[in-house]
């Protein structure tokens, strides 16, 4: 590996830490993320001279938030555990601690996938009981979050409990955790309520223990296991398993654990915890090995990341044969033809069971995936899961006798599939197709197009089976049926009715390009759509302009620019544009043509602005021309920072990228 290779791996990983611990949506498995760890340590062995004490080998966790609470400087620093991926590895830790202790023994324990956090309990107050007095999150591992009131609503944690040894302070540290129950149970909430459902228990446990209002955590049911004694009671302190299986007796949820006290007894409590795995009701990611008398943890220290005297085996993503029973062609939003693959058990025709979970759904993507894959009825394939809630086939056990063939028609409406020559994708361009119909209203009345409060996808759903609403422009005639739907009570009564149809009202006044954006034009999103008005200054113009027109705008290719023809040249879309404007929908923004003070610049926003959310100054800085992305890169040329700016200020500054605020922005703009 070159050392410019080390540098972009680096950055990859502190992107991925950045979104596994600060935003909680991981974009990689937890398999793949320490695939990455495993290259970027490997480097570093072979050439020391590389390390600094900002690469991903030497830091823990991520930044304490500011806006989810009080920052608290941990009393004991709460580090990773070091990750080993063979059981060769485990062997050796254990011989390496025999070779000093001979007599030493192990604890074996699962590894629960959620966030770790202290708590504090002081004896207190004339019960003489140990009394919760904080709840903290890990953050860097020094300095992390006060959720107290948070923790306080896992019914799991008591409050205050007797302790039948001597000591008026004890600090342990857990896993807040949430259920397969409660987290599908949340899903099915957000699915019914049209909402975004959550990619895995991790992230949902995360994010819901950070929320400033804790009755969302009692809500949602969030669950907590101990797994140390961080600080305490000398009795608590000597000997690990002795002090969890004491305060198991106080009341404590505490993790499962075995001791052993050979090699091979901790390879077969390994194992025995990676057969537990798929019938426990939460997720585990592996099995931690602790040197059980606490004293002897300070002879092995791992570096300044991680616990002395402990280790955490990583279980391989767990795979299983599945026979291909039938493939769902469905329609998205655009028009785009998804599949779905409906999979069993090659060996027990069932649902497979990975990582806990019953799997009877895979993604297919689309033809050119499941040629490469060779998908048909009867086939067998291998599917993986590693901690995602999507499994995905890896490769082909048995090849069917017929690879599977898309269909030629829309499987919803009937209407001929696009199919361009060359593309991977087939679209129904039928814009009444009813499989399309709901949610590309949603997407027109939601926050990134006409931002119409309180039209989400189940009230669209009820107006369009309630025939209220055929295409995008039925929205600006609800007026006209207000008594009707009072009476039926579709939206609620008169309050509620009159308060959709006055953010209907004001919709009217948006900038055009929430318009153009919102009409699903392939390729047209929020930023082509802002581009296109500055270079146009309103949709008529656009409706009017060529090809070669088109081109002429930046970031405009020949493909976006012959969906945007095709668009305005059906005399359905055109009669829909009539029919925008007869409503009074706005149509121009000429303040904003030419003002191209950003053109071809390239920005990343982080931290809190004085006066601006981050969707505002994305909307200000498209506005005048530039383009705003999600990750720090070379490509970058300004960094938008803000109070607690995180990781993506530390990345900006080490690739030498501009840093700006919100006043320095603002003169670059000339407003």
């Amino acid at each position: 590996m070159t050392e410019q290779e080390y540098r972009q791996l680096k950055a990859e990983i502190e992107e991925h830490m950045d979104r596994y611990y600060n935003q909680d949506e991981p974009s990689i498995s937890d398999y793949e993320y320490d695939r990455l760890m495993q290259q970027l340590k490997a480097a570093e062995k072979e050439h020391p001279e590389w390390v600094t004490a900002d690469s991903p080998s030497q830091k823990v966790g991520g930044t304490a938030k500011r806006e989810a609470g009080v920052k608290v400087e941990h009393r004991v620093p709460m580090l990773s555990i070091e990750d080993v991926f063979t059981k060769d590895d485990v062997i050796a830790w254990v011989g390496k601690v025999h070779q000093m202790h001979p007599e030493a023994v192990f604890s074996v324990e699962t590894k629960i996938d959620g966030l770790s956090a202290t708590l504090r309990y002081e004896r207190s107050g004339a019960d003489g009981m140990m009394h919760l007095t904080l709840g903290e999150t890990r953050g860097d591992g020094f300095v992390g979050e006060d959720v107290t009131d948070n923790i306080r609503m896992i019914p799991d944690v008591p409050q205050a409990f007797s302790l039948p040894v001597d000591g008026d302070y004890l600090e342990v540290r857990g896993e807040v955790y949430m259920s397969h129950a409660d987290f599908e149970a949340y899903n099915d909430r957000q699915e019914q309520e049209g909402k975004k459902i959550a990619a895995n228990p991790r992230n949902l446990a995360a994010g819901t223990l950070r929320q400033l209002d804790s009755s969302i955590v009692s809500e949602r049911g969030l669950r907590m296991f101990i797994f140390n004694v961080q600080d305490g009671p000398a009795e608590l302190m000597r000997g690990h398993g002795e002090g969890l299986t004491m305060l198991g007796e106080c009341g404590l949820p505490v993790v499962y654990h075995e001791t052993c006290r050979t090699p091979e007894q901790v390879i077969e409590a390994i194992d025995r915890i990676g057969e537990m795995r798929s019938d426990l009701p939460y997720d585990i990611d592996g099995a931690v090995v602790k040197l059980d008398t606490v004293a002897q943890r300070s002879d092995f220290p791992a570096g300044s990341k991680y616990s002395a005297g402990m280790i955490a085996y990583k279980y391989p993503p767990e795979e299983r044969p599945v026979v291909m029973v039938s493939v769902e062609p469905t329609v998205g939003r655009t028009g785009k033809i998804a599949f779905i693959g409906h999979v069993e058990d090659a060996e027990t025709g069932k649902p497979a069971r990975l990582c806990g979970t019953n799997v009877s759904n895979v993604t297919l993507h689309n033809r050119d995936y499941m040629r490469s894959m060779k998908i048909g009825i009867g086939g067998v394939y291998r599917i993986l899961k590693s901690g995602d809630i999507i499994p995905r086939i890896t490769g082909v056990v048995t090849e069917p006798d017929r690879l599977y063939e898309p269909p030629e028609n829309c499987p919803v409406c009937g209407e001929k599939l696009d199919d361009q020559e060359g593309a991977a994708d087939l679209f129904c361009v039928n814009p009444a197709c009813p499989a399309q119909l709901s949610r590309t209203i949603s997407y027109f009345t939601g926050r990134s197009c006409m931002d119409i409060a309180g039209l989400g996808e189940t009230l669209v759903d009820a107006l369009v089976k309630e025939g209220y609403l055929k295409d995008y422009t039925d929205i600006y005639r609800l007026k006209e049926h207000r008594d009707r739907m009072i009476e039926q009570g579709i939206i609620g009564k008169e309050k509620n009715t009159d308060k959709l149809l006055a953010a209907i009202e004001k919709s009217k006044e948006n900038k055009p390009e929430r318009l153009l954006a919102g009409l699903g034009i392939r390729g047209v999103g929020r930023t082509t759509a802002a581009a296109l008005i500055r270079h146009f200054g309103g949709i008529r113009q656009i409706e009017a302009a060529g090809e070669e027109d088109l081109l002429n705008v930046p970031d405009i290719g020949e493909t976006i620019a012959k969906a945007i023809t095709e668009f305005f040249e059906n005399e359905e879309n055109r009669a829909m544009i009539d029919a925008f404007e007869n409503a009074g929908v706005r149509m121009e923004d000429e303040g904003t043509a030419g003002t191209e003070e950003l053109a071809g610049k390239t920005f990343v926003i982080t931290g809190t602005l004085p006066s601006m959310s981050r969707s505002e100054a994305k909307e200000w800085i498209e506005e005048h021309g530039g383009k705003v992305t999600g990750s720090v890169s070379k490509k970058t040329d300004y960094l938008l920072a803000g109070e607690a700016a995180g990781s993506k200020l530390d990345k900006a500054q080490a690739l030498g990228i501009t840093v700006i605020d919100e006043d320095m922005l603002k003169q670059m703009t000339a407003d």
